[in-house]
């Protein structure tokens, strides 16, 4: 009777209709995403036709005199939710603010782009890490908008520029590992938020913090996209994470050289360990971008498809386990503290030099375990090369190491504006790297990595 049931066309339909339910179920992310395909996602409702000043209400958040009776005396925690939130904000990029301005105009913050609220004990302590080559203009408006905003949400902060030295292909993945890597050495942070340098927040609801459970994609609405998520698992932009999170995905891919595909790796990563993509609302997580063109050094990559068909099998051995890179210089601005990194080339690109570069002695920086990978890989046939079943480490605190002193005038040719050090005349750099993600989904669906469906495409580079 079963067979001669099963044999029914009504039957197989239905058992087809079945399975591609499920499959779309699970691939476009779970019930969350899928009921947002077909109704509007509760959240609050914000008017912004009428935006507010971003250094709004930062006079109250300065340290008053006399200081508070009693130094012993423990503060009291901030509020959950701080009272100087004030909504959308006005963003414009008509003007180029200089970094003496900004300075002027956040005068709490300390050296090193550091804060502390002086009144309450912050609830969070956040590193915001920025990936960056030759985008000074763009880090004048981020750095203009974004203290303010952090400051209004009471809110421990620490502000760090990885900036890529030389002229090999950009590389926005491993620069954020770097940022990481070197962030933990300096405190016990407890969010990593991974800014890239053209997107500015337009709403202080949108809280730098960290979600306990899951990594964040914060970057919800851009204006690029007509403020809506391009796709269901786009991770591109502005992302937050807990050292815990960061060490349990092995950090961001370092494969990626030039534009796209690291972004879909690190959303496959995510879900390769057992852990889902938290956002906040649509209406809070808006972002307008620094218009630029597409950047030399920065091109198209063109082996983002067979990367990430590899990410599952590959994952747990390329990222923070086999990072490496030399410390070129380590330079504490008033406004952030600013990392000048060679992390070597692309070895696509034909063999070339992979040392300091020249003219710069700085410490070489090398994971324990890069060595036995090595010989490992060298060993195994090329199919067999996979430790998909291996454990990862999840150490969260990161080994230290004597960090060289900044070289005379930092050593690396400072921009005259914001001091960003080592800027090549011929190299260009890109942090966004926004749907630059969004690229060989077609190629990876055979290998069951990412969703199946076809809106998660690669635009070509222009668009960005």
């Amino acid at each position: 009777m079963l067979r001669r049931l099963l044999e029914r066309p009504c039957t197989l339909a239905l058992l087809v209709g079945c399975q591609f339910a499920f499959v779309a179920y699970f691939s476009l992310g779970g019930f969350r995403n899928l009921t947002s395909l077909f109704g509007r996602a509760a959240g609050p409702v914000f008017d912004y036709s009428r935006t507010h000043d971003v250094y709004a209400n930062l006079s109250r958040l300065l340290p008053r005199q006399p200081a508070r009776p009693d130094p012993a005396q423990p503060l009291p925690f901030c509020p959950e939710r701080s009272p100087f939130l004030v909504g959308p904000l006005t963003v414009s990029f008509s003007r180029v603010p200089t970094l003496e301005q900004i300075q002027a105009k956040n005068p709490a913050v300390q050296e090193g782009g550091r804060y502390q609220p002086s009144t309450c004990e912050p609830r969070s302590r956040t590193a915001v890490i920025i990936p960056h080559r030759n985008r000074e203009t763009h880090l004048g408006h981020l750095l203009y908008y974004l203290h303010p905003f952090l400051q209004r949400q009471q809110l421990q902060y620490g502000i760090y520029v990885v900036h890529q030295a030389g002229n090999s292909t950009f590389n926005r993945a491993k620069l954020l590992n770097v940022g990481v890597k070197e962030a933990l050495k300096d405190e016990e942070w407890d969010c990593l938020f991974l800014h890239d340098v053209d997107l500015i927040p337009e709403n202080d609801h949108n809280l730098y913090t960290c979600d306990p459970w899951n990594p964040k994609h914060v970057s919800v609405a851009m204006n690029k996209f007509g403020y809506s998520l391009p796709y269901p698992q786009y991770f591109g932009g502005v992302s937050a994470l807990t050292p815990d999170q960061y060490m349990k995905i092995n950090g961001f891919p370092n494969e990626y050289w030039g534009w796209g595909g690291e972004d879909d790796d690190i959303a496959t990563r995510v879900r390769l360990a057992g852990m889902k993509i938290a956002r906040p609302p649509i209406s809070i997580g808006h972002y307008k971008m620094v218009k630029h063109k597409s950047d030399k050094g920065n091109e198209e990559n063109p082996h983002r498809f067979d990367l990430l068909i590899r990410t599952q099998r590959m994952w747990t051995q390329d990222g923070m386990n086999s990072l490496t890179y030399t410390l070129l210089a380590k330079h504490l601005h008033p406004l952030y503290t600013n990392l000048t990194v060679d992390i070597g080339m692309d070895p696509r690109a034909g063999r070339g030099r992979r040392g300091p570069v020249p003219g710069h002695e700085g410490q070489r920086y090398r994971s324990s375990s890069s060595l036995f990978r090595e010989e490992m890989l060298r060993k195994l046939p090329r199919d067999a090369a996979g430790w998909g079943d291996q454990g990862l480490s999840l150490s969260p605190r990161l080994p230290t190491a004597t960090v060289q002193q900044p070289l005379v005038g930092n050593g690396t040719g400072s921009s005259p504006s914001l001091g960003i050090t080592q800027r090549s005349p011929e190299a260009a750099g890109d942090s966004d790297a926004h749907l630059g993600s969004s690229t060989g989904v077609a190629v990876a669906q055979e290998e069951g990595i990412l969703p199946t469906r076809g809106d998660n495409q690669s635009l070509p580079q222009g668009s960005r």
